[in-house]
């Protein structure tokens, strides 16, 4: 299991440097193509699919760009069995603070995330 637990957090690895850097290619790395984004707006469930959510990425500034500070940690990776993982995590694009949960599954090429749920706070 460590094997996979390491597999698993390099995933979320890439993913959190992708958020930072804004790097639309390395997030698509570690999204499988039919993953989507899931959040509460005023109520409403919102979804948004990963090739909309990339190219919103494609076009905004980065973190890092932008000299905005990086923190981002993985807060539990729950574990049902060599495949399939639940992932939350804590990261920041301020003036956005983020809890997210992210699925992960191992598939033929390695560890993909299919789902993302989230929230955030807005930060002054």
């Amino acid at each position: 299991m460590s094997q996979n637990r390491s597999s698993v957090e390099a995933v979320v690895q890439t993913y959190f440097d992708g958020l930072y850097e804004g790097d639309a290619d390395k997030l698509g790395e570690v999204f499988h193509p039919s993953a989507d984004l899931r959040w509460v707006d005023k109520g409403e469930l919102k979804i948004l699919t990963v090739p909309d959510w990339l190219a919103w990425v494609r076009k905004r500034p980065s973190a890092k760009a932008e000299g905005k500070p990086r923190e981002d940690f993985i807060i539990t990776i729950d574990r049902s069995d060599d495949k399939t993982a639940f992932i939350k995590v804590k990261c920041q694009l301020p003036p956005r603070f983020f809890t997210d949960y992210l699925v992960a599954m191992k598939l033929a090429d390695g560890w993909q995330i299919v789902s993302k749920s989230y929230r955030y706070d807005l930060r002054e």
